[in-house]
């Protein structure tokens, strides 16, 4: 078939569009530049296709067939082989859709592709490993039982049509997948497999760098021979709300302190209105941020924190509109008012926002978007097209996301007028909300009751708001840009400015061709994080700043320009990224805002209290994620907990904010590097207009060091970390005891050879959890390995004494394969550490982390990788005993005990940490 595929003239690869003998629909991808190559498979079958007396079906499948084929049958094998070539691999089961994907180093791609092929024409289903899999979707069922998004879903299920298949329970646990009498659920399994998972539902996407002919030729080989059995997918036609779950008022408790009101205007499937995206266009105006708009006039009067627009489920017969608010403590007393003031800004949209230049501009900056998209990781590639095949025509595959042919007025107002009061939902999250019941599966509080019609008519008694007012046109948007000359490709950043005060790097990027950059700039304090009380009252005024600048910001940020601001170590970060049009512009704005500290009582007070509940939250996060948040709060010497900090930021005064942001400020040391579209002359330029500005606040100061606190020479330090879930988690962390490039090398590779086979053992065989693995972690330059588990089913003790274990015997595991397999195993590593980036900010960023890691030849990853090549497997083995295998090994081990675990042993050591601040202060720094 003809490539006809509308493709970005900044975009180099090739496509090719098949359909296969047995209707399986392919789209192959040559991507010149490709470091690996990659595959995905979408499937158009989900959770609203499972069985209702097998809730949780579709998921519990898509967990299988990564547990053996007819031709590979060891299970595991196809996680060892994809690690062993440098790759990596996952999949996600939808209402309508599952996926499948990997990437995997060129020369193991063809293999892959026949293991990968094995999932859809002869899985296994090994009766041994069925029960052993359920009980891992049941630890992922478990695991976020706590989790508030999940839990408001399960609310959601509960509230709609019940005929409807969004109404199933879609995760699926130990209950929903039990064996029954004479019905085994690996029978059911088979049946699901055989019904739904038919080629003429599936696409597949393949990307590599090679030429297309030979993959061509392999594929009709391969994937020709995946039944198809014409599957039609009918999906019933009943609407998602009946009368009876419109015109209602949603109440939910959650877990976190949150407060939040949705408005959902539910509507039809807008799918075949793609070319002209009706809701893309009204999103552009009622979600506008800028002055007049409805979250301005909200946020002025302290109703709200953030609003958004546009969200909601949606499905092959229904779309939720959502407009979610963010409420201050007024406006969850004010819900009414706010939604009196909503039905007044869709009102003056639908009176006066019909203009072409609207439109215009949102089609503008679409199309600029298309023009100069970003290239992607292959996987990303193969993943996001995979997908796409299934909602839009072949010419649209790539184009269809950003394509706005025009103002179709008709379709708009048709959108719009189902923005009635006659046809909404609302919802209300709030802590101390009344409840009447309790969620399925979940627990979840909450309570229904009907809108009347009184209220409803209170919406419209409130006097016209005045202020509401429909976005100017945006000063920021130009007409399509054009990168700017070569200056010579460079290989990496250079310095063009340095003083006592200010190091400025440039660097002109000329591969990518795309007028876009990055601007970094990263300002040094000794007083921004000297103390918890200072890091609390720092991360408050990078909350105040971002929050003052959203109105002044919000047109740059529609035409293409963003930033962020970020705590580090030693201070603070701007990072200011998009299209190079507006950026000097955008930059001025930002630092003249962050000079002025214009910081109203009522807002101080409103963020404040929101970074207070966001703090005291974690305690509710999920085991393995507060001890991932501990390893850096234990470990560095200048980061403090959320809990820690929130003690802290609950006295803290307005007055008290500006006193310490002019000690902050006294003394300066910054680091700054533009990357991309800029000449040398622009960033130098930029370089003086920021020195002049630094000269006017304070004096020059020093960089802060990264102090990392040793562990060396302590043997087993445990701490326990509070928890009020009832998993148990376990986080073990070995640190290097130097930061040189072989140390480097050896914790990479160890990481690397260990990870599948952990993963295998702890998670696929001896069923410990859901949440199971190993992680290379580089803290302040110096490496490090962590082990983590988090288990609905072991205590702390049991978990520790299944890593110990597992790392006694991995030696001797290593020692039997073939020399072939670790040959391959350090290849795959080694390109996998020297991957080429994709696109401009993976290599900006990249390069911004180099400076920060004192990398300054920007070398150190070909360094490591070529270190590789002679590290032997009895080295490896000598370095992992030496450090794990001792009697007492020098390690962190950080741990929660689960509710559901109370009786049982609790882990104890000699080195216990009780007092962290005092911990920290007694040990011994590493700085490097």
């Amino acid at each position: 078939m003809p490539q006809t595929l509308k493709i970005s003239p900044n975009d180099p690869r090739e496509y090719r569009h098949l359909v296969l003998s047995n209707q399986l629909t392919v789209l192959l991808v040559r991507d010149p530049s490709a470091s690996k190559s990659a595959g995905a498979m979408t499937v158009k079958v989900g959770q609203f296709d499972d069985p209702c007396d097998r809730e949780g079906m579709a998921h519990f499948l898509e967990h299988m067939l990564f547990l053996g084929t007819d031709k590979y049958p060891v299970a595991g094998e196809y996680q060892q082989f994809i690690s062993q070539n440098g790759g990596s691999h996952n999949a996600w089961t939808g209402p309508e859709f599952t996926s499948y994907y990997f990437d995997v180093k060129p020369d193991a791609y063809h293999e892959a592709l026949d293991r990968f092929c094995q999932f859809f024409t002869a899985p296994l289903f090994d009766e041994h490993l069925v029960d052993k899999e359920r009980q891992s979707v049941d630890s992922e069922f478990k695991m976020k039982l706590q989790d508030d998004t999940r839990r408001f879903y399960q609310v959601h299920k509960e509230t709609v049509n019940p005929l409807h298949p969004f109404s199933k329970f879609s995760v699926g646990n130990q209950q929903t997948l039990d064996d029954r009498d004479g019905q085994p659920v690996r029978d059911a399994l088979i049946d699901f497999h055989q019904s739904h998972y038919s080629a003429n539902l599936m696409t597949l996407v393949l990307v590599q760098a090679e030429p297309l002919d030979p993959l061509e030729q392999l594929v009709h080989e391969q994937f020709s021979q995946i039944n198809n059995h014409n599957g039609d997918k009918q999906l019933p036609d009943l609407p998602l709300y009946s009368d009876n779950e419109l015109g209602i008022e949603i109440s939910i408790m959650p877990i976190k302190k949150a407060r939040q009101l949705t408005i959902t205007f539910p509507l039809g499937s807008l799918d075949d209105w793609y070319r002209h995206k009706p809701l893309t266009y009204l999103s552009y105006l009622l979600g506008h941020e800028g002055e007049g708009s409805l979250m301005s006039v909200l946020r002025q009067d302290g109703y709200i924190v953030q609003l958004s627009a546009g969200g909601g489920i949606n499905g092959y017969n229904f779309k939720d509109y959502n407009i979610s608010f963010q409420l201050t403590e007024l406006g969850l007393t004010s819900i009414d008012h706010i939604i009196a003031v909503t039905f007044q800004f869709i009102k003056l949209v639908a009176d006066s926002g019909f203009d072409q230049w609207r439109y215009q501009e949102r089609q503008l900056l679409l199309e600029r978007a298309f023009r100069y998209q970003e290239q992607a990781k292959p996987v990303d590639i193969a993943c996001h097209l995979a997908v796409n095949m299934h909602h839009y025509d072949v010419e649209d595959i790539l184009y269809g996301d950003y394509r706005m042919d025009g103002l179709e007025e008709g379709i708009v107002r048709q959108v719009l007028a189902q923005f009635t009061i006659d046809n909404i939902r609302l919802s209300v999250v709030a802590p101390d909300i009344k409840t009447d019941q309790q969620a399925k599966w979940y627990d979840t509080p909450y309570a229904i009751s009907p809108i009347s019609a009184e209220r409803k008519a209170r919406w419209f008694e409130l006097e016209l708001d005045s202020r509401l007012s429909l976005p100017e046109p945006n000063e920021y948007i130009s007409d399509l840009l054009d990168p700017r000359p070569s200056e010579g490709n460079k290989p990496s950043p250079e310095v063009i400015y340095r003083n006592d005060q200010l190091v400025f790097w440039h660097k002109k990027d000329d591969e990518f061709n795309v007028p876009k950059a990055h601007l970094f700039v990263a300002l040094d304090s000794d007083n921004c994080h000297k103390t918890c009380r200072a890091a609390a009252i720092t991360r408050l005024y990078i909350n105040l700043l971002t929050d003052s600048l959203t109105e002044i910001t919000y047109a740059a940020e529609v035409a293409g320009l963003s930033y962020n601001i970020y705590p580090h170590q030693g201070g603070l970060t701007l990072h200011l990224s998009g299209f190079t049009g507006g950026q000097e512009r955008l930059l001025a704005v930002l630092l003249q805002q962050a000079r002025q500290r214009n910081f109203p009582q009522t807002r101080f007070d409103d963020i404040k209290q929101q970074v207070l509940r966001s703090w005291n939250g974690s305690r509710n996060a999920r085991p393995i994620s507060r001890l991932f948040s501990a390893l850096t709060t234990t470990l560095q010497q200048r980061s403090y907990s959320p809990l820690d900090m929130a003690d802290e930021l609950e006295t803290v005064t307005l007055d008290e904010l500006h006193q310490h942001l002019d000690e902050v400020y006294s003394n300066l040391r910054v680091e700054s590097m533009v990357y991309g579209d800029w000449t040398r002359v622009e960033a130098e330029g930029q370089a003086e207009r920021l020195q002049l500005l630094l000269k006017e606040i304070g004096q020059p100061g020093s960089e802060v060091p990264r102090q990392l606190i040793s562990i060396d020479d302590k043997g087993t330090v445990f701490r326990e970390i509070e928890s009020f879930h009832q998993d148990s988690a376990i986080l073990v962390y070995y640190q290097s005891r130097s930061n040189d490039l072989k140390k480097m090398a050896l914790f990479c590779l160890l990481n690397h050879a260990i990870s599948s086979d952990f993963f295998h053992e702890l998670r696929t065989k001896q069923q410990l959890g859901y949440m199971v693995g190993t992680s290379y972690v580089p803290m302040n330059r110096c490496p490090g390995i962590i082990f983590y588990i988090q288990s609905p089913v072991a205590g702390p003790l049991q978990l520790l004494e299944a890593i110990d274990q597992f790392i006694s015997d991995f030696g001797y595991a290593l020692m039997q394969i073939s020399n072939k397999q670790w040959e391959e195993t350090k290849s795959a590593l080694a390109n996998q550490i020297s991957e080429q980036d994709s696109n401009l900010k993976a290599k900006a960023q990249r390069a911004w982390v180099s400076i920060g890691g004192k990398d300054f030849s920007f070398s150190q990853r070909q360094k490591v990788a070529a270190l590789l090549s002679n590290i032997d497997r009895a080295e490896l083995i000598r370095f992992m005993m030496e450090r794990m295998r001792s009697r007492d090994p020098n390690r962190l081990v950080l741990h929660t005990s689960g509710s559901s675990h109370s009786d049982m042993t609790p882990l104890k050591g000699a080195q216990q940490i009780t007092d962290l601040a005092g911990f920290k202060h007694q040990a011994k720094l590493l700085e490097f």
